[in-house]
């Protein structure tokens, strides 16, 4: 049996798998500011998922950071009672067993490398789009960390072959301009059409004004299929991986599958050139073969992936 724990900014979310199969599911409030509060839910929620399973369990925990490899102590973390805390020596001292932690994204890249849209291929590069943007990268099953623990850190990369009217890019809160982030966010999006138009809107607002007809809704849909269409280029430059996986609520158009991937080969580096087009036009009858999916299991693959830290026993 194998449990995992989300534990996120406003929900900490426990599961436990019995191979792929659910046995059991909880959900509770995060206690925010109280790293000692934390500790004691993640315990409780292990102790009783692990009732309710009827089987000794391993744990595996998500956290929106990550642990620096060489002083154990969380950093990164936007929940920032964590930051500078001994997480997983703590959890391991009070549930009495070893525990695994990764990045909440790795988390999520793991879960659909496991037994989701990425099943079986080798290379996976999972995207969480939503409030923030974050990422992880699996190889063969396992996650890739880094010397640094920030292996997957794509959010905060300055957007690729930025166009006159993106630079410099809106300030980030890493201290930067230009982040990916500022861009592909939801607040991103909403940004983007506020400047063109003088109009605020959300994500789900923009596209349904764009399937009515507003040109304006559609050319900000455009702007953002363009701007993640060159964001992912640049790592299939670098990364070459077999599926690219999106989750979060930005995810959740289902334009960005057809429409990204006939944008990217224009950016894509050494891809499979047709021999009846031009070759000297960038991008002329570029095969990019990295698939573009969405996650298969939504707002759960981060606990998923989690519980997937350990192999099945």
């Amino acid at each position: 049996m194998r449990i995992g724990i989300d534990l996120g900014g406003t929900k900490i979310e426990g599961l436990a798998l019995d191979r792929s199969r659910e046995v059991a599911r909880l959900r509770v409030p995060t206690p925010r500011d109280d790293y000692h509060a934390t500790l004691n839910v993640i315990r409780d929620l292990v102790l009783t998922l692990e009732a309710q399973s009827s089987s000794p369990a391993t744990v595996g925990l998500g956290i929106p950071g990550a642990l620096d490899p060489d002083t154990g102590l969380v950093k990164n973390a936007n929940s920032t009672w964590l930051i500078g805390r001994a997480l997983q020596a703590d959890v391991e001292t009070l549930l009495a067993r070893p525990v695994r932690i990764a990045n909440d994204a790795n988390c999520f890249a793991m879960s659909e490398s496991a037994d989701g849209a990425a099943a079986r291929a080798r290379i996976v590069f999972g995207v969480i789009v939503g409030t923030g943007v974050g990422a992880g990268i699996t190889i063969d099953g396992q996650v890739l960390t880094g010397r640094h623990a920030i292996a997957g850190e794509w959010g905060h990369n300055p957007l690729p072959w930025p166009q006159d009217d993106e630079w410099p890019g809106t300030p980030c809160y890493c201290g930067r301009t230009g982040c990916v982030e500022t861009f592909l966010s939801g607040p991103g999006m909403t940004r983007d059409h506020e400047r063109h138009t003088g109009e605020r809107l959300e994500p789900p607002d923009i596209a349904r004004r764009a399937a009515a007809g507003h040109a304006a809704a559609e050319a900000t849909l455009v702007r953002y299929e363009h701007r993640l269409a060159r964001a992912v280029a640049a790592i299939i430059n670098v990364l070459d991986p077999d599926v690219i996986v999106l989750g979060g609520g930005m995810s959740n158009f289902e334009r960005w599958y057809a429409n990204v991937p006939r944008e990217w080969g224009r950016y894509v580096f050494g891809a499979t050139q047709r021999l009846d087009t031009d070759a000297t036009t960038p991008g002329a009858g570029t095969v990019v073969r990295t698939r573009l999916v969405r996650a298969a299991h939504g707002d759960s693959s981060g606990v998923r992936g989690a519980a997937w830290l350990w192999p099945a026993r």
